[in-house]
């Protein structure tokens, strides 16, 4: 199976957010289970120098777009046996950001077209093509009107992830028609068009022969009106070629038994594990006590993480409760500024790390008891396995990914990886919380639920077989 991943970011070459993490680590168990795989990112100029400098020039191609003939160089990079393939243009990819600029729906039509157009100077023809969310949407659609013509294309098969639907990608209709010269008749309702503008995610969704999104409570949840951001219609329609694919971790990456980050490694030690904890509450000037509780928040300080949630009722929790909390991220400004407030208030419970570190969130996951994860909506969610992964215990909203990863404990007959609420209610969490730390006062359920969560198979190999069937199906 020859496969090409289409992404607008791959870690460990560029990352603003899980997209990448997904880009670098499940080609890896793709090629484990068997696949010929390839990816494909622009070449940014924010890309560190120690990865440009060992990039091998492939070739040229240009891309029409308009009446304009863009160069397109090809760089390849040899990343463990996978090769990974950048797109150089530095009229549209030589700036500071990856996106957010006036111009977005030129860049990453530029990009859409230069994924096809590479492809015989590469000299390599997919069964499938997976594109990822909206910045490589327009693919599935370019590849049946403008590369229909063409039999080097005939037989590619796509695929279509989405990572997250609020990102939609919706730009003038100039980019469907004057730039990317698509024909009008895939600019209809049911088609590429968008309240008379071109929507990248909905071209995705249409034309693909396959869609996935990241969990599949996401994947029901996004065919309702209150996630589904106005695509819950199309979303709802097209049956079961919407399928839901838990996203897994990097568990060589991510092995506490190994993790160089951490000031103690271990494997399934509760004690070993603490002492993680005395260093971490050392570090950032906590009392030094093993027994205290400490809850772990690793998190992009926007709404959607549930934060209001968290600074209605955490100076009731911290006054109320022996606990400790460290939060580690940075975000919008009003919460970076309400939890150094809270820092203040609190100095020997909370300590707020504004700021964005590696190995502290690695050592945050081992030194915490509990990891808080709110949020109001979570597509699938990674920091919540990365937390069982290293034995924290995850309180979580039941959306998304937190609800097909998290199963709240069950005093009774002593399953569950951690605790949970649904309502999206401050003191509904605050109850969770209580819960979660009225059983960690009791050693032989807390450990019960630690081991639980760490047991747990959270590998990318597991998912690499969902979509090695879908590819299969597409390919029968």
């Amino acid at each position: 199976m020859k496969l090409l991943f289409a992404a607008a970011e791959a870690a460990p070459f560029i990352k603003t957010g899980g997209l990448a993490d997904v880009i670098g680590a499940l080609p890896r168990a793709l090629k484990e289970a068997g696949a010929d795989i390839r990816v494909v990112i622009p070449k940014y100029k924010t890309i560190p120098d120690t990865y440009k400098e060992k990039l091998v020039h492939k070739g040229v191609t240009y891309v029409q777009m308009g009446w304009r003939s863009q160069y397109c160089g090809i760089e390849e990079y040899d990343d463990n046996g996978i090769p990974v393939y950048f797109i150089d243009n530095e009229y549209y990819f030589g700036r500071d950001g990856v996106y957010g600029y006036g111009d977005d729906g030129e860049r990453f039509g530029f990009f859409n077209k230069a994924i096809l157009d590479i492809l015989p100077e590469i000299g390599f023809k997919p069964d499938v093509i997976h594109c990822h969310d909206w910045h490589t949407g327009m693919v599935p659609l370019l590849l049946q009107d403008s590369y229909a013509h063409d039999p080097f294309y005939d037989n590619i098969q796509t695929v279509y992830t989405i990572h997250n639907l609020l990102y939609q990608g919706v730009f003038p209709y100039a980019v469907f028609g004057e730039l990317l010269g698509l024909d009008n008749r895939h600019f209809t309702e049911s088609g590429a068009e968008y309240y008379g503008n071109v929507n990248f995610m909905k071209a995705g969704i249409v034309y693909a022969g396959k869609v996935t999104t990241v969990s599949p409570t996401y994947a029901d949840e996004i065919r309702t009106a209150h996630y589904g951001y106005g695509l819950d219609g199309l979303l709802s329609s097209i049956g079961d070629k919407l399928t839901g694919i838990v996203n897994g971790i990097d568990v060589k990456s991510y092995n506490p038994n190994t993790d160089q980050a951490l000031s103690t490694r271990y494997k399934s030690s509760i004690a070993k594990k603490r002492e993680n904890k005395t260093a971490l509450q050392k570090e950032l000037g906590l009392p030094v006590n093993a027994k205290t509780p400490m809850i772990g928040i690793v998190s992009r300080l926007v709404e959607p993480k549930g934060l209001d949630l968290i600074v209605r009722v955490l100076d009731e929790l911290l006054y109320g409760d022996d606990v400790q909390v460290v939060v580690l991220g940075t975000g919008e400004p009003g919460y970076e500024d309400w939890f150094r407030q809270a820092a203040y208030r609190h100095p020997e419970q909370l300590s707020a790390q504004i700021r964005f570190s590696e190995p502290l969130s690695r050592n945050i996951y081992a030194a915490s008891d509990m990891f808080l994860m709110p949020s109001m909506f979570e597509p699938c969610g990674i920091s919540q396995l990365l937390a069982m992964r290293y034995g924290s215990v995850p309180i979580v909203r039941e959306t998304g990914g937190l609800n097909d990863t998290v199963h709240a404990y069950n005093e009774h007959t002593h399953e569950g990886n951690g605790f949970s609420f649904a309502s999206y209610n401050a003191h509904d969490m605050l109850h969770t919380v209580r819960r979660a730390l009225h059983f960690y006062r009791q050693d032989a359920a807390w450990k019960k639920i630690v081991q639980n969560g760490m047991n747990a198979d959270f590998s990318w190999l597991a998912s690499a077989k969902e979509y090695m069937e879908i590819y299969e199906q597409l390919n029968a």
